[in-house]
């Protein structure tokens, strides 16, 4: 396959990564890798460009410990709309005739740790043998309505509840599914893309005359003095259509993460469901929707400037239907322009690279910040588990452990997806990416389109400017971050010359 290259991540090395150490703790359902497997085997070149779609429910039937939050909520008997794992598998070939092939799968969860995706393609890789798993990528939502996989954010789970130690393997069973069922469902497809807009993402950050900045701060006041970056709303949409030139998905990227209704203790894929049903009352039953998060590390569906003064409520129902109505009237706006450009055989092109990014390294001072916390809260002895109080408590035990121990771990390893479907590119990253870097890549981009997707892999956490570290608000400050704005930058330049050697 064109673009396996030293930095790219081949079959082999894959299972040699994952074996031994995919199985989940907790999990009786999720078995280890493979001790060993041998590359795969020659892969010949599709008929033609091929897709398959798949979409499964990833919303258990008990209540669960949502994420999102410093404190723990757990989910009622409600669910407003389910949280669902939706794959799209693609096959084709370049313009040199060499296969290409990826398996996307978008899942409406806050995030997915790296475990969970390694565990994901090692048990695709026994169940689909023709299809090379280092080219699979999940990828997340951020609603804050659905249920965690991350041990220890909270205190353990009450009696019936569901925990992440349990929720894991019922999450990584179902994408799995969804991942054979997409690949076993390909069938000869053409794509087309297009442009729309919808506002739905908003800086929200307020900055100060003094130079501080706070998250959803009062910008009604004398001393503000802005917004600390901009707003995207740009609408990047992808349609796949089969032979007979019907629309059988979307993928829709769009700058702001899914939490307009990020407090409630129910479970939701938040602006997403709406999405969903009225994209299938519009086009059809049969018609999925993949949803992309760009960069938007820095954006909520909130504006900050209007204060909610000519909109409905941006943390209720309302706003979520809101939120939805706008990416849908974005669609089909473009819906009529993306059917005149369809394409049957688009040049595709999938490669993998594993980046090492420097780490944010943890000061002196900001240790001793992180001592005078820890002392404060433990000062009462009385914090109560799955409390806010208890959440800073474990920020301020990472920041001195970091602080310890960083000088063995100077980088950060991430794995960079960069997928050209014809004049479209796709590139992934694992942070909550702050929008100037996603505007840095669009930018530059060769492509007539360019698709980011954050959230992709693994849980990099924030990924701040230089401007926003300097603010100290919520997102930039150490404990937000595994990654500073230096390794933000390797990051940008590293994707655009990906994205852009996908034309050599």
């Amino acid at each position: 396959m064109r673009g396996n290259s030293d930095n790219v991540l081949s079959r082999r090395d894959l299972l040699y990564r994952t074996s031994g150490g995919a199985a989940l703790a907790g999990s009786g359902l999720l078995a280890a890798a493979a001790p060993s497997a041998g590359p795969a085997a020659t892969q010949e070149p599709p008929a033609a460009f091929q897709a398959g779609w798949a979409t499964v429910s990833i919303t258990p039937d008990k209540p669960v410990q949502l994420a999102g939050q410093f404190h723990e909520r757990v989910s009622k008997e409600r669910t407003l709309y389910p949280c669902l794992a939706t794959a799209l598998a693609l096959e084709g070939v370049d313009d040199a005739g060499n296969p290409a092939q990826a398996i996307l799968i978008a899942c409406d969860l806050v995030n997915v740790g790296r475990k969970y995706v390694e565990d994901i393609r090692a048990r695709v890789a026994r169940e689909l043998p023709d299809f090379d798993p280092a080219r699979l990528s999940v990828n997340a939502t951020h609603t804050h309505t659905g249920p965690t996989l991350t041990p220890g954010t909270y205190k353990e789970p009450d009696p019936g509840v569901m925990g992440p130690l349990e929720y894991a393997p019922f999450f990584c069973d179902r994408a799995v599914q969804a991942a054979v069922q997409a690949w076993k469902a390909r069938r000869p497809a053409a794509l087309s893309h297009a442009l729309g807009h919808a506002a739905v993402g908003f800086n929200r950050i307020a900055t100060y005359a003094d130079g501080s900045a706070r998250m959803y701060g009062n910008s009604n006041q004398p001393d503000f003095a802005g917004l600390e970056g901009p707003n995207d709303h740009g609408l990047e949409l992808l349609f796949l259509w089969d032979r007979q030139e019907r629309l059988s998905g979307i993928a829709i990227n769009i700058a702001c993460p899914a939490q307009v209704v990020e407090g409630q203790s129910y479970l939701s894929a938040d602006f997403w469901g709406p999405v969903r049903e009225d994209v299938k009352r519009l086009y059809g039953e049969g018609v999925s929707v993949y949803p992309m998060i760009s960069a938007a590390g820095d954006q909520s569906p909130r504006d900050l400037v209007r204060r909610g003064r000519g909109e409905p409520n941006m943390r209720a129902e309302a706003g979520l239907r809101e939120m939805a109505r706008r990416i849908v009237n974005g669609v089909r706006y473009a819906h009529d322009a993306a059917q005149s450009k369809r394409s049957e055989n688009p040049v595709f092109r999938h490669r993998v690279q594993r980046l090492e990014l420097p780490r944010r390294q943890v000061t002196d001072q900001e240790a001793a910040q992180a001592r005078k916390e820890l002392d404060r809260l433990t000062a009462s002895g009385n914090v109560q588990p799955g409390s806010q109080d208890a959440a800073m408590l474990r920020r301020a035990r990472d920041v001195l452990g970091r602080h310890e121990t960083q000088s063995a771990a100077s980088t950060y390893a991430m794995d960079l997806h960069v997928l050209r479907l014809g004049d479209t590119v796709i590139a992934t990253n694992p942070f909550e990416l702050y929008i100037e870097y996603g505007a840095r890549i669009k930018a530059r981009s060769r492509a007539a389109q360019t698709l980011l997707v954050q959230l992709a892999d693994d849980r990099g956490r924030y990924l701040p400017t230089r401007r926003a570290v300097a603010g100290g608000a919520y997102g930039s400050r150490i404990e937000d971050n595994v990654v500073g704005p230096p390794g933000g930058d390797v990051l940008a330049e590293k994707t655009i010359a990906a994205l852009n050697g996908l034309w050599d």
